[in-house]
């Protein structure tokens, strides 16, 4: 705990964070390609964040479908056995796309197909970090996302409270992807968020025993 003085007054510096995580940014950024997808985030975040007082995580995702469903379901179903954890989902919807293949021979009508777009995360970030900062529930806000769309939102929170300082972690192990500078640049701090070796210590245990007496196992291909 801090302390600065002013007038010959000590006022207290508190260290409250609440930390902000887009799933699948987090996801494709720094999980997907290492061995650390089984991660305890609970664990993770208080050990990297060991001068902080965290009241709360805050996982932004959207269920998926087909063979992916699974292994998404015991994920969250062992994040929601961690006290400080809460998720709040966005969706998916349909988005059409146009083949862009030089010299494809399928006529006008068939080169449009549709493929699936996560809808609502960025909106759900960006409101639950006014809404705290308005509630005064936080002294830090930890946001983990390369997503440029969450600027205005740090702006506004950097204009209306601006004694709450905004971390950034960029979560992605391409140089270029991770430069976000516009998400760099609105923050008080920012990191770049790759694999490393406190995600190997927080993982959670292969099995988790919850108290409905039922198991939850790490995905056989994690």
């Amino acid at each position: 705990m801090g302390w600065f003085c002013s007038s010959n007054h000590k006022i207290q510096l508190t260290k409250r964070s609440v930390i902000y995580i887009d799933g699948f940014n987090f996801y494709y950024g720094v999980l997907k390609n290492s061995p650390y997808k089984w991660l305890n985030l609970q664990t993770y975040f208080e050990r990297l964040r060991q001068d902080d007082d965290v009241q709360k995580i805050w996982y932004f995702t959207a269920r998926v479908s087909g063979a992916s469903a699974s292994r998404q379901n015991s994920y969250l179903d062992a994040l929601l056995t961690l006290p400080k954890i809460e998720i709040k989902y966005g969706l998916f919807k349909d988005k059409t796309q146009k083949c862009r293949v030089i010299g494809c021979s399928l006529p006008a009508s068939q080169k449009k197909y549709k493929v699936p777009e996560e809808k609502g995360t960025d909106v759900n970030i960006a409101l639950q970090m006014i809404d705290d900062a308005y509630q005064g529930l936080c002294d830090r806000i930890i946001l983990v996302s390369g997503d440029s769309d969450l600027v205005p939102a740090i702006n506004l929170v950097k204009k209306r409270h601006p004694r709450i300082q905004v971390s950034v972690y960029i979560p992605s192990t391409n140089q270029k992807r991770g430069a976000a500078c516009e998400l760099r640049n609105c923050a008080d701090k920012s990191h770049t968020l790759t694999p490393n070796n406190l995600m190997a210590q927080s993982q959670f245990p292969l099995t988790i025993s919850t108290s409905s007496t039922t198991t939850i196992n790490k995905p056989n291909s994690w």
